[in-house]
């Protein structure tokens, strides 16, 4: 006969030892005392929670024949080991995963009306019920709702919202909750006493947070470590069982972001990546660590599970990070998607980059243009300002007061008022802001204008399903240099990151928000502009004509 398996071995045989579920088992306690048992129970929560084991200890108790259905079953009479070793006739089990058709509904309906063979109820037990399709559940209705006496129906789910809200209300609602770490510990050092298993207490609670809530996780990984090193495990066989890359690159990475040293982080992650670890495990270990100093920072570093030289570490490199730039590296990490590419090193890359980047300073751009514009606008236009305007150089001759109360002193052209009126008429100087509203409408330099001013807001109020991609992020290191046609071309500092907006997914993703932006559709063309050349390229363009419009 095969050894069973932890969680089988293990599995809860009465209501007081299901784990973390007082609330579910004492309500149950009480019914089964004061004979108040329902015909149908829907048992939701998350995977490994003891959903099944309950809906089983449930069948043994109203047909234990010590107790008399009246409390937690003996689990010696002939009934309750039948149960317990699945070979009851009236306790039937159902995979609704795997049995999701009206037909099988069909055949459960015709079955319920048997009377029990053996046991005082039929109890039908059936596993993420969520599965069925809906012509499946309508035809489970009528018999959810006015069953036989004798049958006791206990439906399962992991997905609740799933579950059609008539058979909902046609059951008792018990809801299961994540076990919490603590309880998982008390159970897997109970089982590793039974099973003569030395284990570290530091390993049993990194195993206790690897399994997220899941008893049934926690028991399977246990015994995954038992198989692998035998009967005696440390918190560094766990940590490669797990793929986990160890505490000192997590702090290593977070000395990276707090200093604003890229190149070291860069440097990090590629060596995480060349050892072949899991870039997803790296990056919940990193904001692990990251909530760990944000708790730190706002002093309730009391939460925190970590070893006091940790915390100390902690609260040495919270001292040197402002509250502003460790919130705005958890959100960073804390969004990041692998669903696309789960071996790319470019959104930990291109997190690292925004999360280092001077706070206050992200879109230089936005802050010069606005001075620059405005007397530059006129410059290029041959059309003399309006009187409103009289600091500007370019037209001086002509729009000063005392020579318009002399008539027309100049030969040269000396418009009228009623000339002059047409020509102010459509050179209001608008300001950046005034733009938006026609920027479709307007000319290629107004809209780059406009692009540029409101680039970062456009990419944070794009559709959460592109604005937590990987082309998003890329956009947000790119720069709009200019609009030709219907292409917007984006100068970026690094190669790498032209390269990766060139592939087909992240170029269509990009696409659509610029188009969203510009209120129109559009393409776009990647150049590699270093940022040295390319703000002395700004500089000269932009800067040499104000220095000529003053000179003037």
């Amino acid at each position: 006969m095969a050894s069973q398996v932890f969680y089988r071995r293990w599995r809860p045989q009465t209501l007081a030892e299901v784990v973390g579920q007082e609330p579910v088992t004492k309500t149950l306690q009480n019914a089964l005392s004061g004979g108040h048992v329902s015909h149908a129970y829907l048992f939701c929560g998350p995977r490994g929670t003891g959903k099944t084991s309950t809906g089983r200890i449930l069948a043994k108790a109203v047909n234990c024949l010590t107790n008399e259905g009246k409390g937690e079953p003996c689990n010696t009479c002939e009934m309750c080991q039948a149960i317990t070793e699945g070979r009851a006739l009236d306790v039937i089990e159902i995979d609704a995963a795997s049995n999701t058709g009206v037909d099988s509904i069909r055949d459960l309906r015709e079955r319920v009306n048997y009377a029990p063979n053996e046991a005082r109820y039929k109890v039908y037990i059936i596993d993420e019920v969520h599965m069925l399709s809906t012509s499946a559940s309508n035809a489970l209705l009528k018999t959810l709702e006015e069953p036989p006496p004798h049958v006791i129906f206990v439906l399962a789910t992991t997905e609740v919202h799933k579950v059609l809200p008539t058979i909902m209300s046609r059951c008792q609602r018990f809801d299961f909750r994540r076990i919490s770490q603590a309880d998982v510990v008390t159970k897997l050092t109970d089982i590793g006493k039974k099973e003569t298993i030395k284990i570290e207490p530091e390993a049993l609670r990194l195993i206790a947070r690897a399994a997220t809530g899941s008893l049934r996780d926690a028991e399977n990984l246990l015994e995954q470590l038992t198989t692998y090193y035998g009967k005696k495990v440390t918190l560094q066989q766990v940590q490669t069982i797990l793929g986990i890359t160890g505490d000192w690159r997590a702090k290593e990475m977070v000395r990276h972001i707090v200093d604003n040293d890229v190149a070291a982080g860069v440097s990090t992650i590629n060596g995480v990546n060349s050892d072949g670890l899991d870039l997803r495990q790296f990056n919940r270990e990193l904001v692990e660590y990251l909530r760990a100093l944000l708790l730190v920072k706002t002093g309730s570093d009391d939460s925190i599970d970590l070893p006091a030289e940790d915390i100390a570490e902690l609260k040495e490199m919270a001292g040197k990070a402002s509250l502003p730039q460790i919130l705005k590296a958890v959100k960073l990490f804390g969004q990041l998607d692998f669903s696309l590419d789960n071996y790319s090193t470019l959104p930990l890359e291109l997190a690292l980059m925004d999360a280092t980047l001077p706070l206050g300073k992200e879109p230089p751009p936005a802050r010069v243009e606005p001075e620059i514009r405005q007397p530059v606008r006129p410059a290029a236009s041959e059309t003399p300002l309006p009187a409103a305007k009289p600091a500007v150089a370019k037209g001086d001759r002509t729009l000063k007061p005392t020579e318009k109360a002399k008539g027309e002193p100049e030969p040269e052209p000396a418009p009228t008022p009623e000339a002059e009126e047409e020509k102010v008429e459509p050179e209001p100087a608008p300001t950046p802001v005034e733009l938006a509203p026609a920027v479709s409408a307007g000319s290629g330099e107004e809209e780059i204008e406009y692009l540029q001013l409101h680039w970062l807001q456009f990419i944070r109020d794009a559709p959460s399903s592109m604005s937590r991609t990987a082309a998003a992020a890329l956009l947000r290191s790119a720069k709009p240099k200019a609009i030709e046609n219907n292409t917007v071309i984006l100068s970026f500092r690094f190669p790498l990151h032209k390269e990766s907006m060139e592939k087909t997914e992240n170029q269509k993703i990009a696409e659509q928000i610029i188009s969203n932006c510009l209120g129109r559709a559009c393409r776009i063309r990647c150049i590699h502009e270093p940022e040295a050349n390319h703000l002395i390229e700004e500089a000269l363009k932009i800067g040499a004509q104000i220095i000529e419009s003053e000179e003037k």
